[in-house]
């Protein structure tokens, strides 16, 4: 039954979907956390900004996302990132899509982690002369982090799966797999049962170790 499954490079598919998942996930914490701090910050503009960005891109389907970035950054811009092979220009855009879609879910698990910690130390920090930078990076973030980390376990999970979108532009992950295998193998619902199985690993374990760490890092209040 599973004897078709050696002409394919499966492992090398879910590799793909790995990468895409760490480097996404990487650039979405950084820039999340920018707009983060924006939303949260005295400047006006800032607010605005952040709170657009955030409401806008929250409500696009990512396949808009990821096809923009594909045929509008690539084939209308002439933007590539640097990457002449069309495999490697297709992973790196569908990495750029997915952390601008992302960063907008991080920002808001962040600024969640900011509301729990208490006004008064912001208030303490400031009045010993500490910056607004200094009070969010070194007193605020710090716990905001802690008290994130179950919504942020959340948005990994899900980003995990929205990889299979980069499918869209031809980038060969999982679900690109999954598509060519259905199309050559009458096997669909043994192939759909070994691509859903191989996200329950990737995913499972993600979500008990990082709520296992939210518990242990849990800010004692």
């Amino acid at each position: 039954m599973f004897d078709f499954l050696g002409r394919y490079d499966v492992l090398g598919a879910f590799w793909t979907t790995v990468q895409l998942t760490l480097l996404s996930a990487v650039g979405s914490l950084v820039w999340g956390t920018m707009l983060a701090a924006m939303r949260v910050g005295p400047v006006p503009l800032m607010r605005g900004f952040g709170t657009a960005y955030v409401n806008i891109v929250r409500n696009i389907p990512l396949t808009v996302i990821i096809l923009f970035s594909s045929l509008g950054l690539s084939q209308t811009l002439g933007i590539t990132l640097g990457a002449h092979d069309f495999k490697v220009q297709g992973f790196r855009l569908a990495v750029l899509g997915l952390i601008l879609y992302t960063s907008a879910f991080v920002c808001e698990a962040i600024r969640s982690g900011i509301n729990t910690v208490p006004v008064g130390q912001a208030e303490a920090a400031r009045a010993i002369g500490l910056s607004f930078t200094q009070v969010l990076g070194l007193i605020v973030l710090p716990q905001a982090f802690r008290a994130a980390i179950g919504p942020l376990t959340n948005v990994l999970i899900a980003l995990t799966k929205n990889t299979t979108v980069a499918a869209a532009i031809g980038v060969a992950e999982a679900a690109f797999l999954m598509k060519e295998m259905i199309e050559n193998e009458a096997q669909l619902l043994v192939i759909s049962a070994v691509i859903a199985f191989g996200f329950v690993c990737l995913t499972l374990p993600t979500g008990l170790i990082l709520g296992w760490v939210g518990k242990k890092m849990a800010v004692k209040r």
